[in-house]
């Protein structure tokens, strides 16, 4: 398959990539529309999809725009903000890691950036909610950090003993945050074991404009690691060979990748192997450079988690069952696939 390239402004700007990403790119975003549209529909108020150009202009019955504007709109704008928040984080530690298997949740990084918020809402409830997304960034980073020195080794790097360490000390962080569920005041644990489940049901047009807030800032960094991140898929040895600062440009990339996930933890709640399993559909679908791959992952994190919000609040309505629980349902074999097939060509 040949490359596909175009220049801008007389070469100063220009993009190369495969043929099938444009096509791999369509595909997701129709995903997108149609789990957008059916999530617009399912509920327990019917609406028709012959409705919803009037209804989305603003024009209709008051109590469908109510459902539609208020309550069915922001929850899929919010899942898709998440989903694609933690699919790029995802994809961003595998790419600095070179770990296939790195993902917020199983690294301990989500479990801190959760510690954190959890803390605040049982410790500190009365501060105010914009605290999250700095909380929630500043356990994350404390976690990746604990990790990366933990799974050091004198041998060099070792994808499947990062795993296994993120895994640990994922667990201490969750026993911590259990704690604090158990002795905190029945109100406040209560509050914060809702946000724990991981899911949007609540979202509102304030948190979303939060998100597409966070997800606005990271952006220009976003750019700024496609370089790094390129250089870093030959290994560390070849990367200092181009010039690169291994250690600066690792830092970097980690710490956006902490951030975008703990933009979402904030929002929604710990939704666990989003950031992993949309990095991986994302090679599978085509070939692409960094760039190409930083985008499908973020559509295919989209789909994941506003397909796992339908599925939860339709498979046994009145029933609702969390994003989080959903995820993690699918999520948990293919990770488990994953690392026996990473094991057998690995060692500790």
């Amino acid at each position: 398959m040949t490359d596909f390239a175009v220049s801008y402004f007389g070469g100063r700007v220009s993009l190369r990539f495969a043929k099938g990403v444009p096509f791999a790119i369509a595909a997701l975003v129709i995903a997108v529309i149609v789990v957008g549209i059916t999530s617009l529909l399912a509920g327990s108020y019917d609406l028709a999809v012959w409705d919803i150009p009037a209804l989305l202009s603003g024009q209709g019955d008051k109590t469908a725009l109510t459902v539609l504007w208020d309550l069915r709109m922001p929850r899929f704008v919010a899942a898709c903000l998440v989903g694609g928040l933690l699919a790029v984080s995802g994809a961003l530690l595998q790419g600095a890691t070179r770990n296939p298997l790195a993902d917020p949740s199983l690294v301990g990084v989500s479990q801190g950036a959760s510690f954190a918020v959890v803390s605040l809402i049982v410790l500190w409830p009365n501060v105010s909610i914009w605290a999250r997304p700095i909380a929630a960034f500043a356990g994350g980073v404390c976690a990746a950090m604990l990790i990366q020195w933990l799974s050091a080794g004198k041998r060099g790097e070792n994808s499947l003993r990062f795993i296994l360490v993120g895994i640990g000390v994922a667990a201490i962080i969750s026993a911590g945050t259990s704690a604090l569920l158990t002795y905190g005041q029945i109100n406040r644990a209560s509050s914060a074991l809702g946000w724990m489940a991981g899911s949007v049901h609540t979202a509102s047009w304030g948190p979303c404009a939060v998100l597409a807030i966070c997800a606005a800032l990271c952006l220009p960094a976003l750019i700024w690691v496609v370089r790094p991140l390129t250089a870093l898929r030959f290994g560390s040895e070849l990367a200092i060979g181009f010039g690169l600062p291994v250690g600066r440009a690792k830092f970097g990339v980690i710490t956006l990748a902490v951030a975008m996930a703990a933009f979402a933890v904030a929002a929604a709640g710990p939704i666990g192997f989003v950031g992993l399993l949309a990095p991986q559909m994302a090679q599978r679908l085509t070939r692409a450079g960094v760039g190409a791959h930083l985008i499908l992952s973020a559509l295919g994190g989209a789909v994941l988690v506003s397909a796992a919000d339908l599925l939860g609040r339709t498979i046994a309505a009145p029933i609702q069952f969390p994003a989080g629980l959903v995820s993690a349902v699918v999520g948990v074999p293919i990770f488990v696939l994953l690392i026996l097939k990473r094991a057998n060509s690995s060692q500790l």
